[in-house]
């Protein structure tokens, strides 16, 4: 029923959320394999990320208090990610990005992952995170830049000597702003933080389609979750591929009870390529 709607005519949209990358083994902040469950078992005895809760580092006023540790916190989950590797859902929906001319895929995802797959003109709606911007109002180091340098081996610096967000001290290995020599930070939308209103405005328009796709993701974050509403507004067949229902399966066209690299797979496998 889903493989037979997907074509070359056919106006394609994908919203990706964290269970994509699940099979990759990239943590999430939500559900099985969450960020703290990675911490308490990467950390070993001393497991210094399981004081925290991601919404205590990724967050702007955590910045400015200690610019160091927010750093080392994102090094850190760098070096998760970089173990990781594109599953068979990142590179079904690669493919079918090269395949289908009206193909779009928005991810609320920060890994990179759909990129390394190959995917074309991915719209990160949260960011990257292997991209920094400047921390400052500096206008050129105002667009992100690519920046896949992991700073996890810096040494330790006493509790008592925290490093402002005002200071452009690189001693501590902080990554500076090449352009005005302030703090950089990771490209990413922390909590709090307003979505870029053109990456918004463009996964938007991608709502007006055929078929849209939400696969791997909660559906309670907005404004992600309101592009499935925006799809359905639209006349798109919708469908859900998630292993646990969520708040928009009983909305959809077709709900897929499985992980994303098994459906996805086997979509894939029935779509006439003739």
């Amino acid at each position: 029923m889903v493989a037979a709607r997907l074509t070359r005519e056919t106006r394609i949209t994908v919203l990706t959320g964290a269970g994509v990358s699940a099979a990759s083994g990239v943590p999430t902040f939500r559900g099985p394999g969450r960020l703290a469950e990675a911490a308490s078992v990467l950390c070993g005895e001393d497991g210094r990320w399981r004081r925290f809760r991601p919404e205590e580092l990724a967050d702007a006023q955590a910045f400015a208090r200690d610019p160091r540790l927010v750093w080392e916190w994102y090094d850190w989950r760098r070096s998760l990610i970089a173990a990781c590797r594109p599953n068979r859902a990142h590179d079904v929906l690669a493919a079918w990005s090269r395949r289908f001319p009206r193909f779009t895929l928005v991810t609320q995802n920060v890994d990179g992952l759909h990129e390394a797959a190959g995917t074309k003109e991915v719209v990160r709606m949260h960011g990257s995170i292997w991209h920094v911007r400047c921390a400052r109002p500096c206008a050129a180091g105002a667009t992100p830049w690519r920046d896949d340098a992991q700073r996890t081996q810096r040494p330790q610096r006493p509790q008592s000597q925290p490093l402002s967000a005002d200071s452009a001290s690189s001693a501590f290995d902080v990554p500076a702003c090449p352009h005005c020599g302030g703090l950089t930070r990771p490209a990413v939308v922390w909590f709090g933080e307003a979505l870029d209103q053109a990456i918004v405005a463009r996964a938007t328009a991608a709502t007006d389609c055929d078929v849209f796709f939400a696969v791997g993701t909660s559906a309670v974050v907005y404004p992600a979750a309101g592009l499935l509403h925006e799809a359905k507004r639209h006349g798109a067949f919708t469908v859900e591929i998630n292993p646990e229902a969520t708040d928009a399966s009983h909305l959809v066209d077709a709900a897929i009870a499985q992980p994303a690299e098994a459906a996805l797979d086997a979509i894939d496998a029935m779509i006439d390529t003739s």
